[in-house]
């Protein structure tokens, strides 16, 4: 893309924004949110893509041992084969919560510094979140009288962050003192506190307010003197009927190292899951995303990309500023054929060299791994085994990046693309918390690399 074209902050914001959604596919989810959770796309300096992130330590970082994925991700996207990157460090990061420096009492009061975009008109509502969105609803118009603590979880980029902070301004605006910390911040908080002998001062902060916003609360685990310090933070709370609100990766029971006395408090009010979106979902957030770029993408279009299974929803949004700039490049209207053209190099490359691997191969390799015939993963047989690997199989297959749908649905006995988006959406939901399914995963993907 030429350099006129990203020169503002808003173009470069989108594009980053589309890289974010591949990186994700190319990174275990930890590091990834470690990395690049508060990273943004800021514009163009002396012909250099700069990417602003919180911190200098996270700067070293991309610069020493992710510069060349960056890179490569971006030339990808843009054309441009002479990319350079450069990094700086933002005040507030993507998440727009400010780390106070030492010293800075104003930045350490109450009020949070929010994203103005994720407020509760831009949450766009499905089966996959109807529940948490009217429990965190519920919360931000009367704190501490309903769920009390709300725990929110689910996969990252499903919107956890997004409803958290719209609690956090709904809340705000109606004069409630909030504060909204990621589990990373706060336990850097207490580090620096602990360090720096301010540890009364610490807990005012943090005990001192009507609402408490409480994101990636899994990273407390396993840390004994944090934990600990946010176990009397909580009762101080929630005995003063204060609101509590919690997000994670995962349920309270799943989370792993985290300390039995916590764990049963985080269950204490209500538990609400966010799923991967449904294609009903995805149609919608795609045209209300379309509609604040102002683009008009006509029903066939919609439907296609709506069509392809997406893991979250900041992978969806990726694929949407993807094919709009795409259609900017080639000054030509967005059709299913152009969507369809702008994406398909979203799949991870083929390893160079690698052969195919054809789907039949693939079948009798998930039919094997369930110790059943290739007739019966392609029958009718409804048994839960064959069901399951017959999922399995459908997952797979969409794992490839080399079939649509309707194909994949052909190619397993003749089902249905709705089928086949199901199927692949519940094996993507369940390997979440199925350790038994996500090893048969991995058998089936050993297997297949030795052949």
């Amino acid at each position: 893309m030429p350099t006129e074209e990203i020169q503002s902050a808003t173009d470069a914001g989108k594009i980053w924004e589309t890289a974010l959604g591949e990186l994700e596919c190319s990174l275990n989810r930890p590091n990834f949110r470690t990395w690049y959770a508060r990273t943004t796309g800021l514009g163009f300096e002396d012909g250099r893509f700069i990417i602003g992130v919180p911190n200098s330590f996270v700067a070293e970082y991309l610069e020493q041992n992710q510069r060349s994925l960056i890179a490569k991700t971006l030339i990808k996207l843009t054309g441009r084969d002479n990319l350079q990157l450069g990094f700086k460090v933002t005040a507030g990061g993507k998440t727009g919560a400010v780390r106070p420096a030492p010293g800075d009492t104003s930045a350490r009061s109450e009020g949070c510094r929010f994203n103005p975009r994720y407020d509760f008109d831009a949450f766009i509502v499905g089966n996959a979140n109807r529940l948490a969105h009217a429990a965190a609803l519920s919360a931000a118009q009367k704190p501490g009288e309903g769920y009390n603590p709300l725990f929110i979880h689910g996969s990252s980029g499903l919107g956890k962050t997004h409803l958290l902070q719209a609690i956090g301004q709904t809340a705000e605006r109606a004069g409630k003192t909030v504060r909204y910390v990621s589990g990373e911040q706060f336990t850097s908080e207490f580090v620096s506190a602990i360090r720096e002998r301010r540890g009364d001062e610490f807990r005012e902060r943090y005990r001192n307010v009507d609402l408490l916003l409480l994101d990636d609360v899994q990273f407390l685990a396993g840390k004994s003197q944090t934990e600990e310090s946010f176990f009397h933070t909580f009762n101080e709370l929630h005995n003063s009927g204060k609101q509590i609100v919690l997000s994670a990766d995962s349920p309270p029971k799943a989370i792993a190292q985290l300390e039995d006395r916590l764990r049963s408090r985080f269950e204490w009010g209500l538990t609400a899951e966010i799923s991967p979106p449904d294609e009903k979902m995805r149609l919608s957030i795609l045209r209300s995303r379309a509609e604040q770029a102002g683009a008009e993408l006509t029903p066939d279009v919609l439907d296609y990309m709506a069509s392809e299974v997406i893991r979250n929803i900041r992978e969806l949004e990726g694929n949407l500023n993807r094919v709009l700039a795409y259609s900017r490049l080639l000054r030509s209207a967005v059709t299913p054929d152009l969507a369809r053209r702008a994406l398909k190099n979203l799949a991870a490359e083929p390893v160079e060299n690698k052969p195919e691997t054809g789907p039949e191969l693939l079948l009798d390799t998930v039919a094997a791994c369930f110790e059943i015939t290739p007739e019966d993963l392609l029958g009718r047989r409804r048994d839960k085994e064959i069901a399951t690997a017959r999922q399995v199989a459908m997952y797979v297959l969409k794992s490839q990046n080399l079939w649509s749908l309707g194909e994949i649905g052909r190619l397993v006995g003749d089902r249905t693309a709705a089928t086949v988006s199901h199927s692949c959406d519940k094996i993507g939901r369940e390997l979440e918390f199925n350790p038994l399914l996500k090893r048969k995963l991995i058998d089936i993907e050993n297997r297949l690399g030795g052949k």
